[in-house]
């Protein structure tokens, strides 16, 4: 409730066009992440310039044709789909965790991103690490059994393991990540 409260605000604060100037990528993705673009912004206005690169040669309506905006429920080619991150303290644990979990069928994709820096707390002491950061794409219905299999193959005591969900993209990427994983 308190996201979609404070999604609200952002938008009536900054206009669209205001958005698409001084947001920069890792902010536009954590808008979409976070939920708080496609639903939130007036329908009749589209996003999706928003996501296509100046050099695309598709025309606007080839694009929309390949790009969803409606609630991905409403489809039996796709399903509901999350993205998934988890943090692992290097690289050789991020490329064992993430094979695993494609091997297994709970993700279609893993993407491992370099030098992330943590900063918490634990046990009362102020912490900084190196990390690196996985995000993985896979169906709702897979989350308990991703984090299963996180908890029983990663080597921190309490694993960050955070979902987001993703509220639509390219469809035929969703058919594939659809396809590319296991049935509940």
């Amino acid at each position: 409730m308190g996201s979609a409260v404070w999604s609200v605000g952002v938008v009536s604060v900054f206009s669209l066009h205001g958005i698409r100037r001084r947001l920069p990528l890792v902010g536009a993705f954590c808008m979409l992440s976070l939920g708080l673009g496609l639903s939130n912004l007036d329908q009749s206005r589209s996003f999706v310039p928003l996501l296509r690169s100046k050099f695309s040669s598709q025309s606007q309506s080839q694009s929309h044709a390949n790009t969803i905006r409606i609630k991905m429920e409403g489809s039996s080619n796709i399903v509901p789909s999350i993205v998934v991150y988890v943090t692992v303290p290097n690289r050789d644990a991020g490329k064992k965790l993430a094979e695993s979990i494609v091997k297994e069928k709970l993700a279609a994709c893993v993407n491992i991103v370099p030098g992330i820096e943590s900063v918490y707390e634990w046990e009362g002491k102020i912490q900084r690490d190196s990390e690196e950061l996985l995000i993985i794409k896979t169906r709702q219905s897979l989350l308990e059994a991703v984090i299963e299999h996180v908890k029983a193959n990663h080597e921190y005591e309490v694993p960050e393991i955070i979902s987001l969900p993703i509220t639509g993209g390219s469809i035929p990427y969703l058919q594939w990540l659809k396809n590319s994983t296991r049935d509940d």
